[in-house]
């Protein structure tokens, strides 16, 4: 009957220990964030120069080297708002999918309260940012505590709490040092940047330990008070959702055969790339007194013969459908969706694919076919590439026929004609919009068509990325059950 009591009182015994070193290192952090937040209040002196001096050697050493302050620039980026917010929605759809609603509250509110801290206490605050020699990057608001510093620790923090069950216990700590270095690293750049002094980083970061402290805390109660286990942190917020959460769980291999698909893709590729080089250079230089000509100088006559400024601006705005920050911002969105539906990762690798292949034959292309510009006003001024064929229009064709693909056979819902729409839709789009502003020939829009229908059918025929399907793959959740979503959210924010 004792071995049973003291069995018995392990577990809360374990959960009283862990939780008094949570709490003391959540109030250790929280106190020291206090501290730091009153020197600089008050600005204290030998805390000021300490600032000044270190601002002042980083822009020294950083300045003068320009490759360097790109690459600082680009690391600084995975710390900014874009890139949190995306990740953060991101997992938060996908753990809805996958029926894990607590953790996508824990991801919401942990997420919300580092947006909110981080603007409240710069205005109260209120200091201004480092004054250097050589300014070599901006940043708008006040500099008490650094955004990205609590940020990027917030959100990659609360992430792998998250995740951690999803990975192999032998990259469980790879994985948190990966994170740590990240989190390290966005913070240094803010400073290299000179648009942070050294204690708004390490203000950042001990707010943010603070606020994951907490939210995680607040957490193991939850689990606590409906009679769940709470493992120590090492094995993130809930070890028993491993399974759902884990990407393509039920896929062993992408490819049967990976050697024989490469070596049939690089194939493939040179053989795209022939048919583009020769179409390129027949339109380009050796179709004189053909149909091709009369096309390629009427059409962009017609165009310009009929600017206006209205059309102007909707030709811009269409144009950017097809630029590399949208289709990017689209793939990014897209994949994860796919993978938390579907649980596979073959079409997700088409889709990569798909992207990576028509940037690559693009840009080999147009340097090898080197077609000047149409003999009109172009709107959008030089380019770095040539005309043929047009990357714009090839990567909205790839992107939105590449996602009708995966998702036409995938259900019977109606929606699923809206990807076909689109990927007719799209592309007719932004190739009227680059003919209009005067930036390609319409062979070039011809080009784009052979580049995509080409790559696309080479891609289907050796990735197969809907084999899955035939299988009898399911998707993880109905499309009928889409409205559940937010039942299951509320639900998880109320006590049980």
């Amino acid at each position: 009957m004792t071995a049973v009591k003291e069995s018995g009182r392990r577990p809360l015994g374990h959960f009283a220990e862990r939780s008094l070193v949570g709490l003391l290192a959540v109030a250790g952090a929280g106190v020291a964030f206090g501290v730091l937040l009153m020197l600089v209040r008050f600005r204290w002196s030998p805390l000021q120069d300490a600032d000044h001096e270190a601002a002042e050697w980083f822009n020294n050493l950083v300045a003068p080297h320009h490759p360097l302050v790109t690459v600082l620039q680009a690391i600084t980026d995975l710390g900014g708002r874009p890139v949190l917010i995306w990740l953060i929605t991101i997992a938060v759809v996908g753990l809805l999918i996958r029926r894990q609603s607590r953790l996508a509250v824990y991801l919401i509110v942990t997420g919300v309260g580092g947006l909110i801290l981080d603007p409240s206490l710069k205005a109260l605050v209120g200091r201004l940012r480092p004054v250097v020699d050589v300014p070599i990057a901006s940043a708008p608001g006040n500099s008490f505590p650094s955004g990205h510093a609590l940020g990027s620790f917030v959100a990659y923090g609360a992430l792998l709490l998250v995740f951690l069950p999803a990975m192999a216990p032998r990259w469980r700590k790879p994985a948190i040092a990966i994170a740590a270095v990240l989190v390290f690293l966005v913070g240094l750049t803010r400073i290299a940047l000179g648009v942070h002094f050294v204690s708004d980083v390490l203000g950042g970061w001990l707010l943010g330990a603070a606020w994951l402290g907490v939210t995680a805390y607040a957490f193991r109660l939850w689990r606590r008070e409906r009679g769940r286990p709470v493992p120590p942190l090492t094995e993130g917020l809930e070890p028993e959702a491993g399974e759902e959460i884990t990407p393509a769980p039920a896929e062993e291999k992408v490819l049967e055969h990976p050697r024989s698909a490469v070596a049939e893709l690089l194939v493939g590729w040179v053989i795209v790339f022939g048919a583009l080089y020769a179409f390129g250079m027949y339109v380009s230089y050796h179709a004189k007194g053909t149909v091709f000509d009369w096309l390629d100088t009427e059409v962009p006559r017609w165009f310009a013969a009929r600017h206006t400024d209205a059309l102007t601006d909707l030709s811009w705005w269409w144009s950017k459908f097809g630029d590399t920050h949208a289709i990017l911002l689209v793939s990014l969105v897209f994949c994860p969706i796919v993978l938390a539906v579907w649980r596979r990762w073959r079409p997700v690798l088409f889709v990569v694919l798909a992207m990576f292949g028509e940037l690559s034959l693009f840009l080999a292309s147009a340097r090898v076919v080197e077609r000047p510009r149409p003999p009109v006003e172009n709107l959008d001024g030089q380019m770095p590439t040539s005309s043929f064929p047009s990357g714009h229009i090839a990567a909205t064709i790839c992107l939105w026929v590449a996602m009708a693909i995966i998702v036409f056979p995938r259900t019977d819902r109606w929606w699923r004609w809206l990807f076909v729409a689109m990927a007719v839709i799209m592309p007719v789009g932004v190739a009227t919009s680059r003919m209009y502003r005067g930036m390609h020939h319409p062979t070039d829009f011809m080009g784009a068509i052979i580049l995509g229908t080409l790559w696309l059918s080479l891609l289907w025929w050796v990735i197969r990325p809907n084999a899955d399907v035939a299988q009898g793959n399911q998707p993880e959740i109905e499309s009928e059950q889409v409205d559940e979503l937010d039942d299951e959210l509320a639900k998880a924010g109320r006590p049980e």
